[in-house]
């Protein structure tokens, strides 16, 4: 597979925080990479900068083959943020039809995807005419995620979507996220949840701004001799290694 996302050099700086130091990275294009790391550790940071909607101090960013930000990429990215990003007072259906008209999606195009489309691959159709407002939380998630399905996008970047939604739920959306991922679409999701890191083709691994591993689940656990994602993690961040690097 090829790369999605070229990161070089990266670093970001908040006043006198630095939230990235120099990030190198390399997203593979067609599979699931996991952020994974504490709050704080720059995964939302790293994420706005791949949307191009974060200023950055020095490096730069490409995204399927574009700087980060360009024109030609407002319609090949999906973005779902940590809060749901939909309006409470209309039903699901209709704030599908707003996102699809604000994208110029018409359903004429095999490669567009269609507010009916989106419904069903998030299991919402039978919701459709249900007010956003009065749906569960894990509901509100799945509209979220189908509004950046519109439109069938190459890449989709995906902030904590799990967080907060108990182990059913969270089982549910990332089957979903796998059907998506076998599509081709590429699909950069991050976590502070190190149990997700198993559901990822690669794990991208942060703390403090810094990328301590870039490597799968079973390179990591060998690499450091554990029997789990969260206590590889915390070898690494007890310095028991140096950074794994099992991807470029």
């Amino acid at each position: 597979m090829g790369g999605a996302v070229e990161v070089r050099g990266l670093r970001v700086v908040r006043g006198r925080t630095t939230a990235l130091a120099g990030v190198d990275l390399d997203v593979a294009a067609g599979a699931v990479t996991g952020l994974l790391g504490p709050s704080g550790s720059g995964k939302t940071t790293l994420m706005r900068c791949v949307l191009g909607v974060q200023r950055v101090a020095a490096g730069r960013v490409t995204v399927l083959g574009h700087p980060a930000g360009s024109r030609e990429l407002r319609r090949r990215i999906g973005y779902v943020t940590q809060a749901p990003s939909v309006y409470p007072d209309l039903t699901v259906e209709e704030n599908l039809r707003y996102f699809a008209r604000v994208l110029g999606v018409d359903g004429r195009s095999r490669a567009v995807t269609t507010a009916a489309e989106a419904l069903d691959v998030v299991g919402l159709a039978p919701q459709r005419r249900q007010l956003v407002g009065t749906l569960s939380g894990g509901q509100l998630s799945r509209v979220s995620l189908a509004a950046a399905l519109l439109g069938s996008p190459d890449l989709l970047v995906l902030d904590e979507p799990t967080v907060g939604l108990d182990p059913v739920l969270r089982e549910s959306l990332w089957a979903t996220f796998r059907d998506i991922a076998a599509t081709g679409t590429t699909l950069l999701v991050s976590s502070h949840v190190m149990d997700e890191a198993a559901r990822c083709d690669e794990l991208v691994l942060l703390r403090e701004g810094h990328v301590l591993a870039h490597t799968t689940l079973p390179e990591l656990l060998a690499r450091t001799g554990q029997s789990d994602g969260e206590r590889a993690f915390l070898h690494l961040v007890r310095g028991g290694d140096a950074p794994v690097r099992g991807r470029p």
